[in-house]
Order: C-alpha cells, then structure tokens, then sequence
C-alpha cells in the first residue's frame, strides 16, 4: 500500500518593512486554509516567513535588530497559525529569526504536526552573504552578521508518515545538505528561500537564477531519492526584485507542481513517499555502490588543495 502525503508549497509575496506580524499571520491562515481545502496534510511557508528579508539592511549596534527576531514558538501574535492548524488538522512547516535566551542568533526552520505540536527545529547551516557593511552594495546581504551557522546538522524526524527533512535557502545549493539527509533515509525535505535576482558579486548570473534553483533541487531529490518542498518569498520587497518559482519535485527529480505568480499562491501535489525506493533501491542504492572510503576530502578539507 502506498503511503501518500498531500503537500502544499505556500508561497508568500512581498512582506514590506511596514508590515506587522499580525497582518502577515493573517495572509498565512489564508494559505492554510486554502491548503486544507485542496486536502494537504502539510503545508510549507518560506524562510523567515514573518517579516521582511532584514539582512538587506546593516545596523551597527545589532540589537537594534532584534524586533525582527522570534524570542518564543509560538508566540501570542503566531498563536492564531497554530491553532487554525490544530482545528484544521493541518501541519505546517514555518521559517522565522530566533532569538535564543542566550543571545544566540539563528535562521530557522521548525516541523508542526497535525495536533499543533512542534515535531522538529532545523537551524540553518550554510550562511550566505557577508559580515561587514559594504555600503557600495545596492542592497546589503549581511545574513553572516545577523545570523550563526548551525552545528547542529542536518537531521531527520519520522513525521507524516515518512522521513523528514529540513533545510534553508542557501542550503539548497549544496550537494552535501542532501546526501547527508539521504544517509539517514530521508523521504522528503522541506525548504524555504528568499533568493534575490540580482547577485551582486557576480551580476552575470541573474538571468540563471531560476534555472540554478531548479538545478540543485531537482538533482538533489534525483541523486538521493527523495522529495523537495522548495518554497519562496517572492516578488519586489523593498525596492529588492526576489525569485518565485515555488516547486515541488519528485524523487526522480521532475518538477510536478511549480507556482506561476510571485504573489502569495499555494500549489499542492499528492507525494508517493514509496516513490522514493525506486531510487534508494536501484540506481542510489548507497549500500551498494557508494564508495566513502575514497570520498575523504569531502569532510575531511574545506577550501581547494592542489595536488
């Protein structure tokens, strides 16, 4: 008997500085209402979901920032989500800036069940972007300075009926954020991203943007056998013209929902968690066929050595 789960990617549009949290919260219910009525078991809404994309900005003092980031989960004004979740029986997956009780600062990720409950908290492990004003910048990208990298790994919860994971935007772009999930049998991951169209150390990439995104998610999902929730905050925010193209891809790396609009748009497809032994069992079948013993540099270097 297969095991399917009806999964929804809940793009947002532009969230500008302007913006309170409850007016967002509210344009989130939205998207989990229209989730439930299209039958999804698990909607997925973007990295840092609440507030507009603040690392495009530099504060010299940094708690100055902290009004952008979440102290608890939920919180009075997130509340409202939760409980539309748990009276709906949908979970969600949801992006936001944590502040820690010890002042530590982290993107991150949290998995929510059906029931309203917090099933799994991923913090962000590759961290883009720079650690100093650079005021020639049209924009900053200052995530170094606002955020830590996680040490805490790429872990994978039993949720949903099937393996989860977890990543964040820059993660994606990494083969190893997979295949490290893909060693713990991973079924589906979940990702949110605000990507900027115009990359400012190399602007000849601009025009690749979406192709680059649908790269790395569709060979990640191919090459390790499993299903990506990819899930983006779109559109122009703040004068910052930001990459749509919310998907959904299967373990064999085909695209079979993509969102068409960079406004807030939910896109559902029925996933086949058994899909995912087609290639875990075959082709990827790692027990077989991989080779760590001559993978060595992969974790044991961090920049280029030449022989």
């Amino acid at each position: 008997m297969s095991r399917v789960l009806t999964v929804g990617a809940a793009q947002l549009g532009p969230i500008q500085k302007s913006d309170d949290r409850a007016s967002v919260v509210a344009r989130l219910v939205a998207l989990l209402h229209q989730g439930a009525a299209a039958g999804c078991d698990l909607i997925v809404f973007p990295e840092l979901a609440l507030t507009t994309f603040f690392p495009r900005w530099f504060v010299d003092d940094i708690s100055e920032a902290d009004h952008w980031y979440e102290t608890e989960m939920p919180s009075a004004v997130t509340a409202p989500l939760f409980e539309e979740a748990r009276r709906l029986s949908v979970g969600f997956c949801l992006g936001y800036a944590e502040l820690t009780p010890e002042g530590r600062r982290f993107n991150t990720q949290i998995l929510v069940a059906k029931d309203g409950a917090t099933v799994a908290k991923y913090r962000k492990v590759h961290i883009p972007g720079h650690e100093e004003h650079e005021p020639d910048r049209p924009f900053q990208h200052a995530e170094r300075y606002y955020f830590e990298p996680s040490m805490e790994g790429f872990g994978v919860w039993q949720a949903f009926g099937g393996r989860m994971g977890m990543m964040i935007c820059n993660d994606r772009r990494w083969p190893e954020t997979y295949r490290v999930m893909g060693l713990k049998g991973v079924e589906m991951i979940l990702c949110g991203y605000n990507t900027p169209i115009h990359y400012v150390p190399d602007p000849s990439q601009d025009i690749l943007q979406g192709f680059h995104n649908a790269l790395v998610m569709q060979s990640g999902a191919y090459q390790n056998g499993t299903w990506v929730v990819g899930v983006a905050k779109a559109g122009v925010e703040e004068g910052v013209d930001s990459l749509g193209q919310s998907m959904i891809v299967a373990p064999s790396g085909q695209i079979v929902a993509q969102t068409l609009s960079t406004d807030d748009e939910l896109i559902s497809a029925r996933c086949d968690l058994d899909w995912c032994k087609r290639y875990k069992e075959t082709l990827f079948d790692f027990d077989r066929y991989r080779r760590p013993e001559v993978y060595g540099p992969i974790t044991g270097q961090r920049g280029v050595v030449l022989d």
